[in-house]
């Protein structure tokens, strides 16, 4: 007979080495399916390799995909280290875009070290705003956050839709639903000359910074992991776990909100409804790939966009589908939650009349 029992103590090397050779299998699972389609195998990576280090562009376009997904990839990691499970950082980061161009479109007239900063609270604020509801919904009443976050995507969308057909159209699109563009001074500065990378990828690897030290040494971090550990215990303590998960709720709608910044202050210039591809779906992977380290996160961030983009420029060179980067993801993911319960639990080997 079978038994599931738990590890004393898993190591740290292996518990860090987890995601690691997650990631590695995923692409050795990947050449299955680009073998059946015909592909040499060794092109295809080298095509994958070229299309993410090829070039400059080829690199700083993988940077500005990780961008988003650092910050929903952290939105994800606060929420679940209390077992507050955010699946709204989709819309929150649409929120958190259209607050950006609300007060970025002119309402403010001010130099870009003034209006820049308030652009990027105004976004928070959105993101926050779209994850407090249903925390507290949580909190007061028991709701399910899993479906109040998931279900508010939608209705998120739908009133981007009619905002963007209405008070924040911009007059010249010649009806086309897209927000005014956002003035020059609210524009996050390009990192590097003539590329799409922008600062918004610094303000995501200090945010990255400032989520592990609050996890790993503030006072609200321990309670926010202890909430999530056991909150019955928690509260024994003396911990409020209502007033924690609200925080984390906060912090993590903030978070998935900057994300809505990053690509419409940074990127586009200005807001339409296929602003982000699943930034926010994805940042759950992102975060569960990085085993919920905010450090972890910003790696695991630019293996997926590595994939993304690697996988696009493969797909034109030898003529297979992009919707490998999808399969690679998916297969990571698998690995991932796979290798988090072989590092948990082992199987073990018993005797019938043992108990």
């Amino acid at each position: 007979m079978l038994r599931i029992e738990p590890r004393e103590a898993p190591s740290r090397w292996w518990t860090l080495g987890v995601p690691v050779i997650s990631a590695l299998l995923a692409l050795l699972l990947a050449a299955i399916p680009l073998a059946a389609a015909g592909a040499n195998i060794v092109e295809a990576y080298k095509q994958m390799f070229n299309g993410i280090f090829g070039s400059v562009f080829a690199f700083t376009e993988m940077l500005t995909r990780a961008t988003p997904l650092i910050f929903t990839g952290l939105a994800a990691t606060m929420a679940f280290r209390a077992k507050l499970w955010n699946i709204g950082a989709e819309g929150q980061l649409y929120l958190g875009a259209m607050a950006a161009v609300t007060v970025g479109t002119g309402l403010i007239d001010a130099p870009s070290f003034i209006l820049i900063p308030i652009i990027l609270l105004a976004g928070a604020a959105g993101g926050a705003a779209g994850m407090a509801g249903p925390a507290y919904l949580k909190v007061r009443f028991g709701a399910d956050e899993v479906v109040t976050t998931l279900l508010l995507n939608f209705i998120i969308l739908i009133f981007l839709q009619m905002m963007l057909e209405g008070p924040l159209q911009d007059p010249m699109g010649m009806g086309w639903p897209q927000s005014e563009p956002i003035v020059d001074n609210g524009i996050l500065p390009q990192l590097v000359p003539r590329m799409r990378l922008h600062s918004g990828l610094i303000i995501a690897l200090v945010a990255a910074a400032i989520a592990h030290v609050m996890l790993s040494k503030s006072v609200w971090g321990f309670k926010l992991r202890a909430v999530g550990e056991n909150a019955a215990a928690a509260f024994h303590a003396g911990i409020g776990v209502r007033r924690t998960l609200m925080s984390a709720a906060i912090v993590s709608g903030a978070l998935a909100g900057l994300a809505g910044v990053s690509e419409v202050a940074g990127l586009r210039g200005y807001l339409t409804t296929d602003l982000s591809p699943g930034f926010g779906y994805t940042g759950i992977v992102v975060a569960m790939l990085a085993g919920l380290s905010p450090i972890g996160v910003v790696i695991s961030a630019v293996f997926i966009a590595s994939i993304f983009v690697g996988a696009d420029t493969m797909s034109r060179a030898i003529g297979v589908s992009s919707y490998l980067s999808d399969l690679v993801v998916a297969l990571s993911l698998i690995c991932v939650l796979i290798g988090g319960f072989i590092a948990k639990y082992r199987i073990i080997r018993t005797n019938k009349g043992d108990v």
